[in-house]
């Protein structure tokens, strides 16, 4: 059975011009993209979206971030979407992702990684509600 994941190409990624890169990457991995819009947080939709890190002492670094340039949001589906997605993107910290991960490809360090992967099935729904309305889903 297919399900669904949350990505985010981050403002690091998008400046660099990493994010068609990215996309390939996506789809050779053998995800279908559902749904994809190119975006910029304000710092309240950054906000609202990372509130799970509020009392974290880095929130308002990671707020500044994702606020700071153009994103890209897609919903992508696959069986196991999540795990699989999570091992697409490999280990926060760049230095420690694995060859043929995205990270290890295009992140730079673990505050600019390049990607947001959701963490869970229930996450997934939530941060997909986030960005796209049922409209913006095929």
């Amino acid at each position: 059975m297919s399900n669904q994941t949350l990505t985010m190409i981050k403002p690091d990624a998008m400046k660099k011009g990493y994010s068609g890169g990215i996309l390939d990457m996506i789809t050779k991995g053998g995800f279908r993209i559902v749904a994809l819009k190119q975006t910029k947080l304000t710092p309240e939709k950054a906000g609202e979206f990372y509130e799970v890190h509020k009392e974290r002492p880095f929130y308002g670094e990671l707020i500044e971030y994702m606020s700071s340039g153009p994103i890209i949001a897609a919903i992508l589906e696959k069986e196991n979407a999540v795990t699989d997605f999570r091992k697409l993107i490999g280990a926060t910290n760049p230095a420690n992702a694995e060859e043929g991960t995205i990270r290890k490809q295009y992140a730079t360090s673990v505050a600019e990684n390049a990607v947001h992967g959701s963490d869970s099935d229930d996450n997934a729904k939530i941060e997909s509600d986030f960005f796209f309305s049922a409209l913006e889903r095929f």
